[in-house]
C-alpha cells in the first residue's frame, strides 16, 4: 500500500550543525559519497594544504560521512574544494576509513558524470559527444573524458593519469606468518606494493576475503617498517597506500587479469582499483610486458566488475621514467542523503567495528 505520509520535515538536529547533503555512487561496486554541501569551508594555499587543513580541522566531517550509523568501515568519500590550477573544473579531497589518499580511480571516473551532471563544467557546445573535465586530485591534475549525450552523461567514463612509474622491483620484504616475499612497488597517484597471491599461499578468486585482507596488511606493514617510499615532487605523497593481490598474469593477453586491493585501515576495493590499475599498467610497462596503447582488462575478485587500461604516452616524475595511463570504467548513482547531527548524541562522530 502506498503511503500516505506527506513529504517530513527534517528530524530533530543540531540547529548549529548543517546537515550534510551528498549524492551516493559507485563505479564497479566501490562507493563514493560525494558531499554537496554541509562542510565548513576547507582553507589553504593549495589542494595539498587544504588535505592537511581538512586532517587537522575537520576530520570530524570524514567519521560522520565513512563511519557507522551512517557508513561502514568500507566507505569511501569526496569532498569537492576550490582549485589554485587555473585549468582545473574543480578540487577533491579524497576520504576512507583512516583518512586521506592521494589519488582515487574510481571516484574520479564517478566524479567525471557527476560533474558534468551536476553543471561544475562551463555549457557544452550542440552536439557534444565527449566532455573533458580536469579534476585537481591531491596527486595532481587528473583528465576525465565523459562520454555524453543532450549535455548529460551516459556510458563509461575514462580519464589520464598523472605521470606513473615504478619505485622498486623484486623487493625482498620478511613478512610474518609468511617469510621472505617478493614484491614490486609502483606509483599510480599512490603507491602500493604487488604480490602475486599464490605467493601467499591464496588464491585470488576462491580465498576467503578475511585471509586475503590479513595477507595483504601484513605485506604492508612489512613494506612500511622495511622499505622507505619516497616520491619526487612531494613527501605528502611518499607513503604506502596498499597491497594488490593479483593473480599473478602480468604477461600480457586479452583475458582480463584479476586482482583486490586492501588499503588504508584494511579497507577492501570492490572494485579493480583505478589508482592500481594505473600503477600495474606502469609496472608492466617498465618490465616489457606491456606495450604503449596496449589495451588490458582488469577485473575485482570482490565483485567481479572490470576496468580497462593502456599505457598511452611515456612520461617523466623526476627522475624516474613514467606513463600516462588510460583507465576507464563505468559509474552509477545510487541516491542522495542528507545526515544530521543531535548535539546529545555520544556517537555522533561515527565509530567501527573491526
Amino acid at each position: 500500500m502506498e503511503s500516505a505520509l506527506a513529504v517530513p520535515r527534517p528530524p530533530p538536529h543540531d540547529p548549529g550543525t548543517p546537515a550534510l547533503s551528498v549524492v551516493d555512487m559507485h563505479t564497479g561496486g566501490e562507493p563514493l559519497r560525494i558531499v554537496l554541501a554541509g562542510c565548513p569551508e576547507v582553507v589553504g594555499p593549495t589542494l595539498l594544504a587544504k588535505r592537511r587543513y581538512m586532517r587537522q580541522h575537520l576530520d570530524h566531517v570524514r567519521r560522520r560521512l565513512m563511519f557507522e550509523p551512517r557508513g561502514h568501515r568500507d566507505m569511501y568519500g569526496a569532498v569537492l574544494v576550490q582549485s589554485e590550477l587555473p585549468d582545473a573544473h574543480l578540487g577533491v579531497l579524497f576520504l576512507h576509513n583512516e583518512g586521506y589518499s592521494s589519488m582515487c580511480g574510481h571516484a574520479v571516473l564517478a566524479l567525471g558524470r557527476f560533474a558534468l551532471d551536476f553543471g561544475l563544467v562551463p555549457v557544452l557546445p550542440a552536439g557534444s559527444r565527449e566532455v573533458r573535465i580536469n579534476i585537481h586530485c591531491p596527486c595532481g591534475l587528473v583528465t576525465a573524458f565523459v562520454a555524453c549525450e543532450d549535455g548529460r552523461s551516459s556510458g563509461p567514463v575514462r580519464f589520464h593519469s598523472v605521470p606513473a612509474f615504478v619505485l622498486a622491483t623484486d623487493l625482498m620484504v620478511d613478512v610474518p606468518g609468511c617469510g621472505k616475499v617478493v614484491v614490486d612497488i609502483a606509483y599510480g597517484g599512490a603507491f602500493y606494493a604487488f604480490v602475486s597471491a599464490e605467493k601467499l599461499g591464496l588464491d585470488i578468486c576462491s580465498s576467503k576475503t578475511r585471509d586475503i585482507v590479513d595477507a595483504a596488511s601484513a605485506v604492508t606493514e612489512a613494506v612500511k617498517a622495511q622499505f622507505k617510499i619516497n616520491h619526487p615532487d612531494s613527501e605528502d605523497l611518499a607513503f604506502l597506500y596498499g597491497t594488490i593481490l593479483t593473480d599473478g598474469k602480468d604477461a600480457y593477453t586479452k583475458e582480463p587479469t584479476t586482482n583486490i586491493c586492501v588499503f588504508a585501515d584494511e579497507q577492501v576495493d570492490r572494485s579493480p582499483t583505478g589508482s592500481g590499475v594505473t600503477a600495474r599498467i606502469a609496472l608492466q610497462y617498465h618490465k616489457g610486458l606491456l606495450e604503449l596503447n596496449q589495451t588490458r582488462a582488469f577485473k575485482s575478485s570482490a565483485t567481479g566488475s572490470v576496468f580497462t587500461g593502456k599505457a598511452v604516452r611515456e612520461a617523466k616524475c623526476g627522475d624516474f621514467k613514467a606513463v600516462i595511463v588510460e583507465v576507464s570504467g563505468q559509474a552509477h548513482y545510487t541516491g542522495t542523503a542528507s545526515f544530521t547531527v543531535e548535539d546529545d548524541d555520544p556517537l555522533k562522530d561515527g565509530f567501527l567495528l573491526k
